[in-house]
């Protein structure tokens, strides 16, 4: 089922590599009082056939995600490469993509669960997301775990502090501007020097910032390349400033795994037996 996202939202397809393999799946954006701390919500919802897998294959922002499922309450870190999630049976889950300003309010150091999930002590959120996914007006539901889950963080995300703030802005420039290749580019447009970037991004994202612009460029090359057959590989490499299309080819054999070419022949949908 396609993406579809709040009236509020701004459309973001970046991330998701194979949308046709998508569950139904929403975005919602995030209410102005989480403004610095949750980027937006997603919700997907599956209902699968006995022996039936579908894998979804992301190639996640460079964030970590507060995660609401039937199973429980997680957080997951940063990933330092794609990553699947085979689906099975039925399920659900509310998710919220954190900004970097969020974490320091959940007790976790970003490096220390970067590639992992770790469990969030929350049973009352869990229980009230869960009555509100089992809505049989699916949509309401949605709105109302939606409003539980931004309730909750209202009110146990700190508001951004002034480190927070800096690094939500490295986050903001580097998903806005592609024309930032380099971190000494986000060095001069922050005020800082290229080791005070690298210390804001490992203690607030848990990733280093060559890898948070190298993830963002990464997910625009694969829309673009899932999104326009008439475009050259060696055109997206260098609207996205690679010095060529051999460097944009070895960022994808080497963080997703294949080639440009292969991906974007193959984006349909499959199911995994």
């Amino acid at each position: 089922m396609p993406m579809t996202v709040g009236p509020d939202a701004t459309p973001d397809p970046r991330g998701v590599l194979y949308p046709a393999r998508l569950p139904s799946f929403h975005r919602e954006a995030a209410p102005a009082a989480l403004d610095g701390l949750v980027r937006w919500f997603w919700i997907p919802r599956w209902q699968l056939g006995a022996g039936r897998t579908s894998r979804q294959e992301i190639l996640p922002f460079p964030a970590s995600n507060l995660v609401v499922a039937s199973s429980g309450v997680s957080l997951a870190g940063p990933t330092s490469a794609a990553s699947h999630r085979d689906l099975r049976g039925s399920g659900w889950a509310v998710g919220m993509l954190l900004r970097p300003a969020a974490l320091s309010s959940l007790g976790h150091d970003p490096q220390t669960i970067r590639d992992t999930e770790v469990p969030v002590d929350a049973p009352d959120l869990l229980q009230a997301v869960a009555g509100a996914m089992a809505d049989d007006d699916e949509a309401a539901g949605r709105r109302e775990a939606v409003a539980l889950c931004a309730a909750w963080c209202a009110e146990h995300l700190d508001r951004p502090d002034e480190d927070g703030l800096l690094a939500n802005a490295l986050e903001d420039l580097v998903a806005a501007d592609r024309d930032i290749i380099r971190v000494e580019q986000l060095a001069e447009r922050l005020g800082l020097t290229v080791r005070g970037v690298q210390r804001l991004a490992q203690r607030h994202i848990g990733l280093p910032p060559l890898a948070v612009i190298r993830r963002y460029r990464l997910q625009e090359a694969a829309q673009r390349l899932r999104a326009d057959p008439r475009i050259t590989i060696a055109q997206v490499a260098a609207e996205l400033g690679y010095a060529d299309h051999a460097h944009l080819d070895a960022d994808f054999r080497t963080v997703l795994g294949l080639t440009p070419n292969r991906y974007r022949h193959d984006p349909d949908n499959r199911v995994v037996e």
